[in-house]
């Protein structure tokens, strides 16, 4: 009986040797990366090796991967590594977007050094939702003007120039408007801090930051890529005009009975995918994306608060073409050390140069991706399609326009677009 013991045993033994050595064979290497900011090892590569890199402005040898998303750093087993994410799959969540994008070296810096990029966004019309809030108190009696008063969540800004230097949370149980109140219930989901009603279709969108600068669609409008790490895992300053169709033109609220109604027809042609066909329209506005003509300042806010977004918006067609008695504002580079070159080189669809003259806003802000050419036309560049336009300044053309009004309805007069 004993002569056949150690051969079983032996079985059982090789069996368990192999079983383990499949077991072990399942579980990937270790990849180790040592990024260069942290000078610490981590272990995310193991799985995640497949993952484009986030942007050239982030080079993964550089940043890593925990910097930014936290996680347990040496951690191989997927639930221990992720039990820790900031704002799970999004670090730009503004709940967590000071510990993920933060730091004089990245994205809260000083407005001297052009990077105080999340104190610009956290107090922006877009995070604080404050015109929105403000018109319907106004509206249902709770307030005497539409100045500001109120945000979705309480913010205070000491040094901001705008005259309103803090606004309240805004509360809907402690209204005693039935509206307001159902305002409040219904409503809220447009702004950067709120969870949007995700409806599976091409206008969802994350939160914070990414709501911006990570698309969740393709350009196209007919072709959407579906590959989780191409619409999650990006960063991109290149923003079409439908990633900011994703808040700005997904559907409309019923004001009588404070719901949402989502946009569902299907665009076929860029005239009617730019906006829901309630206007007219420029052929600027349904040709260029929105970033194309408002500037960084417009679109992410100036770093004060204010009651409105027409507060902060100040291009108009004049910026552009000039008017019959005045050219286009312009700055001719010659500093090496310009903004236009820091913004170029973050969107790289222009090579400025010293000697290059850019349009300008009333403000000073260089128009990069614009340039006077030497037959005094105009060209500008997109920054997310890199298509070249050229355009003439009014001045000298048969236009008639008043100079005075720079309103977008009396351009349209002559030079719109009948949806």
């Amino acid at each position: 009986m004993r002569r056949y013991l150690f051969p079983a045993a032996s079985i059982f033994l090789l069996l368990g040797l192999l079983i383990a050595a499949w077991q072990e064979s399942r579980h990937p290497k270790p990849i180790a990366l040592t990024p260069t900011l942290t000078g610490q090892v981590e272990y995310c590569l193991t799985c995640h090796s497949d993952l484009a890199q986030i942007s050239n402005s982030h080079p993964v040898n550089t940043f890593g991967c925990v910097i930014c998303h936290g996680g347990e750093p040496l951690a191989l087993d997927a639930d221990l590594a992720h039990s820790t994410l900031r704002g799970g799959k999004n670090p730009s969540d503004f709940s967590v977007v000071q510990a993920s994008c933060g730091g004089s070296n990245c994205h809260s810096g000083t407005a001297e050094s052009y990077s105080n990029h999340i104190q610009r966004a956290t107090t922006s019309i877009q995070a604080t939702y404050a015109g929105a809030i403000a018109i319907m108190r106004y509206t249902y009696g709770a307030q005497s003007s539409q100045a500001a008063l109120f945000g979705v969540n309480a913010v205070q800004d000491g040094q901001s120039t705008s005259g309103i230097t803090s606004l309240q949370a805004f509360d809907p149980a402690a209204e005693t408007s039935p509206q307001l109140q159902l305002f409040g219930q219904n409503c809220l989901t447009c702004h950067l801090s709120a969870q949007p009603m995700q409806t599976g279709g091409r206008y969802d969108h994350f939160t914070g930051c990414a709501a911006c600068h990570t698309p969740t669609q393709s350009v196209g409008l007919t072709s959407v890529d579906t590959s989780t790490a191409a619409q999650i895992h990006k960063l991109t300053t290149a923003i079409s005009y439908t990633q900011c169709d994703t808040c700005h033109n997904r559907g409309n609220y019923d004001l009588r009975t404070m719901t949402f109604q989502p946009r569902t027809d299907l665009p076929v042609d860029r005239l009617h995918d730019f906006y829901q066909p309630i206007a007219q329209f420029t052929q600027c506005e349904y040709t260029l994306d929105c970033i194309d003509c408002h500037t960084r300042a417009e679109a992410m806010g100036d770093g004060s608060l204010y009651s409105s977004k027409k507060d902060i918006q100040y291009i108009q067609c004049k910026t552009c073409h000039g008017t019959l008695t005045e050219l286009p504002q312009t700055r001719t580079l010659t500093d090496p050390n310009d903004l236009a070159f820091r913004l170029a080189l973050l969107n790289p669809v222009v090579d400025l140069e010293l000697g290059d003259t850019l349009l300008v806003t009333g403000k000073g802000e260089p128009l990069w991706n614009t340039r006077l050419m030497p037959d005094g036309t105009y060209q500008l560049v997109g920054k997310a399609t890199g298509q070249v336009f050229s355009f003439k300044p009014v001045m000298g053309s048969a236009c008639t326009q008043n100079g005075v009004d720079q309103s977008s309805a009396y351009c349209h007069t002559c030079h719109s677009v009948q949806r």
